[in-house]
């Protein structure tokens, strides 16, 4: 439940064939910022080289007083909205939001990704119409410094880095002002319930609750 092709249609990002190389989404972490230096100059003439490896999509809309630093690439149709800092080594989609005071570091985020108000996002990657809601943060290093374990009830899994935020999967909802610790793996179509502090592994189709409690999604 934790493995790039649990989590992600790799259709919806340029990164596919870079995320095909591994089969859990962490170990692509350490590499974003190679891929996107090799990338970016294979993209076309609809992506203009708007700084030295900062490539924005010519439909793409970034607003004057966002910084994008290099290397990133945003994708078309993209709002990168007013004070959002990019610091680099970001791999934007298309359709996506990067809102207002939003920081980006070390990510892919796949298409339809809206990360729109007050949010830091590092060491992670965000899955197809992923969405995070104002003030949710992905916490990136353990207090203690120590590498990153993933847990899965009674599973450990180590990952060999220190870090490493979260990965969502497509279609994740993550409620305002909630906390993913270091290392949560959210699967697909899972939601976050608001001012959680999240940890380890999320099943698919279930909701997170704020008291730690996990349910299964009801079928519609």
């Amino acid at each position: 439940m934790y493995t790039i092709k649990d989590l992600y249609d790799l259709d919806h990002t340029l990164a596919k064939d870079y995320l095909l190389q591994f089969t859990y989404p962490w170990e692509a972490l350490k590499g974003i910022k190679d891929m996107i230096l090799a990338l970016g100059p294979t993209l076309g003439d609809d992506y203009k080289e708007v700084a030295e490896n900062v490539w924005v999509h010519k439909t793409a809309t970034v607003f004057p007083s966002a910084y994008l630093g290099a290397p990133c690439i945003i994708g078309p149709e993209t709002e990168v909205r007013h004070g959002a800092f990019i610091r680099g080594s970001a791999l934007v989609g298309a359709n996506c939001v990067v809102g207002n005071s939003v920081e980006l570091k070390n990510v892919i985020l796949f298409d339809h990704v809206q990360t729109p108000h007050y949010n830091y996002v590092g060491d992670s990657i965000l899955g197809y119409f992923s969405h995070m809601g104002a003030g949710s943060i992905t916490s990136n290093v353990k207090s203690d410094k120590k590498l990153v374990v993933v847990h899965n009830g009674t599973e450990s899994i180590e990952t060999g880095i220190k870090k490493f935020g979260a990965m969502l999967g497509d279609y994740v909802e993550v409620g305002c002002n909630a906390v993913c610790n270091p290392g949560t793996v959210i699967g697909r179509h899972a939601s976050v319930y608001p001012t959680s502090c999240v940890r380890g592994v999320i099943p698919e189709n279930c909701i997170f609750k704020n008291s730690g409690a996990i349910i299964e999604r009801k079928a519609d």
